[in-house]
């Protein structure tokens, strides 16, 4: 068609009865006949008012259209495609590529197409779009072609090149692990493909689309307005129920919208919050109790399923929504005590109005859980705390939120309070208890301040019992007099928690040791272990500030020997080494295990307790024994290994960590100098976290005095035959009465070979030299003993008596390591010249043994 015709095409009306599409056609042909219509078209469109003919036009301005709109038309229709389209195209071109790649045998570029794939399928999956045939497929397909790949690698003589081979074998690893993860949709697709695409077709169908009214519809095509239809549209717009019919939000239909949503729910393509806005809508509606509980209970469960992986938290916004609406749906059935929700009950039928007339003894009973939906909330709380920066804004923020939380807690333990249900009393009761059992008492108050501005309030509260400790006491015997076992061991464990962190140490230990927890803790949950793990540790902590040091080794000695701190008291993941690999599955439930930061011990102060307080066990041990095998035999291994490292350093610079300044302290102390070793001791910037800081320094200045005197006289004893006490008085800054004390228990304890003359105001040290045969007695016996010790290992090993998650030894085993431990330290310190003679279980041995056969010699003499 020459431009002459293009130029006055569009200014030529067009008819309604003409047909445009058919002209376009034989205007692009360019043949005779195209002259020949166009010439009656031309007759036809003449009989046209010139009117209609400026109407149309100014339509047509209105609407937009310009000459090059015009040519574009006539070329021919714009196919627009959704995105669901364009990423099938995507997808299948990519897989047209990596079809092409296979046939050369280029498994770098297959690796690359396929994580292109993958992603694409998980994009896919995120919007709610179920795994294409096409994918499932390929996968099938690609499975065999890498098996036939990796076999005529194998027999080929000549080896594809490096990259290429790194790609094939990595290529393996990728299609496994993908196999696995589409295990059913292949098997699926294999046994009946044909049925797979069906089902494939038949779960991506389009959506009902809005209802319009065909009247309204047809007149503004007739005035040819375009607007103002698109307006008609939106103000017609309904939603849609199953079947294409118009949903009707009254009260006399809440049952049967009720029965259409849980109908819906978990279908493939269900639009979840398309379901959250109808049950609000008939929540709005609802007019009885009955209605409204009802609707409440199925709108909470669609909060909680808005999310279908379980690896993602709830929004903030909904996870609040969820919130009010339990508070409401207690608050209903509190205040009405015709109306209850069980786990258990009769059935019923859903469709109709139930009434208290018509129930059984008065009482609608309506099936739903309560607890769960308080489970559920607490622990989305923890889970959108798990995935916050801790270290920013927002997490101080969403840690408000657990006020309301806690408020919510409170109202369904009244609820069962009222109602008599003992198993979901325990529950919340456990739930409540494990918000407040790790908090100081000023969150604790602050917590328990909101319950009185509520309406609902449960019997055991602060103001009832006067103290947190009595609250935590209240909850707990509570929880002691149920039949749940777990829940029994978590209380215990909380109690005696609570115990430590108000420094009470002796009350928690023996609620420790009387629990027996230790004994079957292997054998509990994860979860259990994680907080038995945290239970001890804080014990420890709270010997350490009560200045029970040696109880404080004793009792972090077993969880910092497995050097994994932080994985046992869940505040961080495995660090995976020594060809130590964990699968996707196990780190991703060691991360959803991870306890929120607000409730983590901090592990630089634990280090710096277990530390210091190691250095004040070892360092007069190994001033006491000057045998190298004794030395060897180490009570903290990770002390030592620290202080060995320590020593083998050429130049020391001045402390930076804490860790260098307890290693230099150690030094220190070692010399002497107990005043340097005081000094960097409390310069360590971390105690500055602990409560009471003041105390603890002065406590374990102290402490390093007392075990300074003690390190002198081990180290120097041989030097002297007697030993001023008013010196070592003035020498370690120690009352009289102090240095008298510690050096009679020392002799007491059979640690000095000496003797105490009060009168004089000195110390007589005594020398008793060993014989080769007691010697040789003192060493026979010692590794006689070593021999027993690792027998009752073995056997302990075998029975399968000992050690729990993370390496733990039970109570029985630390009471016995710490008798050995005493036992070698008594060893030790009698062997060493002018330490305590011959007086021990060894030494008695050695003497036994040396007068047998001093007598046996004489009998021979005198034969």
């Amino acid at each position: 068609m020459s431009s002459g015709d293009e130029d006055a095409a569009p200014s030529k009306p067009i008819t309604p009865a003409a047909k445009p599409a058919m002209s376009r056609f034989l205007r692009t042909a360019g043949s005779d006949s195209s002259s020949s219509d166009s010439e009656s078209e031309d007759e036809d469109e003449s009989e046209i008012s010139e009117d209609e003919g400026q109407e149309k036009k100014k339509s047509r301005f209105v609407h937009g259209g310009s000459d090059s709109d015009a040519s574009d038309e006539e070329e021919g229709k714009r196919v627009v495609k959704s995105a669901k389209d364009k990423r099938l195209e995507e997808m299948e071109a990519t897989g047209k590529v990596m079809d092409n790649a296979l046939k050369i045998n280029d498994w770098v570029a297959i690796s690359t197409e396929f994580d292109k794939l993958a992603r694409m399928v998980q994009r896919q999956q995120n919007v709610a779009e179920p795994v294409p045939p096409f994918y499932i497929r390929t996968l099938a397909g690609l499975e065999g072609s890498l098996n036939a790949a990796l076999a005529k690698e194998k027999e080929a003589k000549k080896k594809m090149n490096a990259s290429n081979a790194k790609a094939l074998t990595a290529m393996k690893q990728k299609v496994k692990k993908t196999v696995k993860e589409y295990e059913k949709e292949i098997k699926q697709f294999q046994t009946d493909p044909e049925e797979f695409e069906r089902a494939y077709a038949v779960s991506v169908q389009p959506e009902p689309v809005p209802i319009k009214d065909p009247r309204r519809t047809k007149k503004a095509v007739d005035d040819g307005d375009e607007e103002e239809e698109e307006e008609e549209v939106d103000d017609d717009f309904t939603t849609v129920g199953k079947g294409g019919k118009t949903m009707q939000f009254t009260s006399e239909g809440i049952f049967k919208g009720l029965q259409l949503v849980q109908e819906a729910r978990g279908k493939k393509n269900t639009d979840r919050s398309e379901q959250i806005r109808i049950l609000e809508k008939l929540l709005g509606v609802a007019v009885t109790s009955y209605q409204r509980i009802r609707v409440l209970l199925a709108l909470v469960s669609s909060r909680f399923d808005y999310n279908a992986s379980a690896a993602t938290h709830m929004p903030a916004s909904a996870w609040l929504s969820a919130q009010r609406e339990i508070d409401q749906l207690v608050s209903i059935i509190a205040s009405d005590p015709s109306y209850t929700v069980q786990e258990v009950t009769d059935d019923y039928d859903e469709l109709e109005e139930r009434t208290p007339a018509d129930s059984p003894g008065g009482v609608v009973r309506i099936r739903g859980s309560i607890i769960s939906f308080v489970d559920r909330l607490d622990d989305e709380f923890t889970k959108s705390l798990q995935n916050i920066d801790p270290h920013g804004t927002d997490y101080i923020d969403r840690l408000k939120d657990e006020k309301g939380l806690y408020c919510t807690i409170c109202r369904a333990q009244a609820y069962y309070e009222l109602s008599e249900q003992p198993d979901p009393l325990a529950r919340v009761i456990m739930r409540r208890l494990e918000h407040i059992y790790s908090k100081p008492d000023a969150v604790v108050q602050a917590l328990e301040s909101s319950l009185s501005a509520s309406d609902i309030s449960p019997r055991v509260n602060l103001a009832a019992q006067g103290s947190t400790g009595g609250l935590v006491q209240a909850l707990c015997i509570h929880l002691y007099k149920g039949i749940n076992s777990l829940l029994r061991t978590r209380a215990m464990l909380c109690h005696i928690f609570h115990h430590a962190l108000h420094n009470d140490f002796y009350t928690a230990r023996d609620m420790l040791l009387m629990s027996h927890l230790q004994e079957s803790i292997h054998s509990a949950d994860v979860a259990t272990q994680i907080l038995y793990n945290r239970t001890v540790v804080q014990l420890g902590l709270c010997a350490f500030r009560c200045g029970l040091i040696k109880e404080a080794q004793a009792t972090l000695q077993d969880i910092f020997t497995t050097q994994r701190v932080k994985e046992l008291l869940a505040q961080g993941v495995h660090q995976q080494r020594y060809q130590q690999v964990l699968s996707p599955e196990q780190e991703k439930a060691e991360r959803q295990r991870q306890l929120p930061f607000h409730m983590h011990i901090n592990t630089e102060l634990l280090e710096a307790a277990f530390l210091v307080s190691s250095m004040l066990v070892e360092i007069p041990l190994l001033a006491s024994i000057d045998s190298e095998e004794l030395k060897r035999k180490a009570i903290s291994k990770p002390f030592r290994r620290l202080l060995d490292f320590a020593d083998r350093q050429t130049f020391t610079g001045p402390p930076e960590s804490t860790r260098d300044h307890i290693m230099q302290a150690s030094k220190a102390l070692q010399d002497g100098d107990w005043e340097k070793c005081r000094d960097l001791i409390q310069s360590i910037k971390i105690w500055s976290l602990m409560p009471e800081v003041a105390s603890v320094k002065e406590m374990l200045a102290k402490r390093i005095q007392e075990e300074g005197l003690r390190t002198y006289l081990f180290t120097f004893a041989p030097h002297y035959s007697t030993l001023s006490l008013s010196l070592l008085s003035r020498t370690f800054a120690l009352p009289l009465r102090t240095v008298t004390s510690v050096v009679s228990k020392m002799i007491w304890n059979e640690e000095l070979a000496a003797s105490l003359d009060q009168a004089a105001g000195v110390v007589v040290f005594h020398r008793i030299e060993l014989s080769r045969a007691q010697q040789l007695a003192l060493s026979l016996a010692d590794k006689v003993n070593t021999m027993v010790e690792q027998n009752e290992k073995a056997l302990d090993i075998k029975l399968g008596g000992g050690g729990g998650w993370g390496d733990r030894t039970d109570g029985n085993k630390g009471e016995k390591r710490g008798e050995q431990t005493q036992e070698r330290r008594g060893r030790g310190e009698r062997r060493g010249v002018g330490r305590g003679g011959a007086r021990g279980r060894g030494a008695r041995f050695a003497q036994g043994l040396g007068n047998q056969m001093s007598g046996q010699q004489s009998q021979r003499g005198g034969r």
